[in-house]
């Protein structure tokens, strides 16, 4: 009965590293077939492909600063900036 409890589990742990081993190829395929299309699209655009080519772009401002605050033009000291309003609540 040990016998077989034994060789029912070696067989599950085949069975289940055998998966493992094709997830982990299916990922690894995946990833190669991604960068190797960024790089041909790099290519294609002319720009250069690498790591720190692609976090330069990323940090690259879209728009220009302070478009996104209310009163860029006007200097820090004057705007009127309200955090927090305290209310009562009856």
């Amino acid at each position: 009965m040990n016998l077989i409890q034994q060789i029912l589990r070696a067989a599950l742990f085949l069975v289940l590293a055998f998966f493992g081993l094709v997830m982990a190829f299916v990922f690894m395929a995946s990833t190669a077939l991604a960068i190797g299309v960024l790089y041909i699209v790099a290519r294609l655009k002319g720009r250069p492909f690498g790591v720190k080519a692609y976090w330069a772009e990323r940090r690259r401002p879209n728009m220009p600063p302070g478009a996104w605050s209310r009163g860029a033009g006007q200097p820090a000291r004057e705007r009127d900036v309200t955090d927090i309003e305290m209310r009562e609540i009856p």
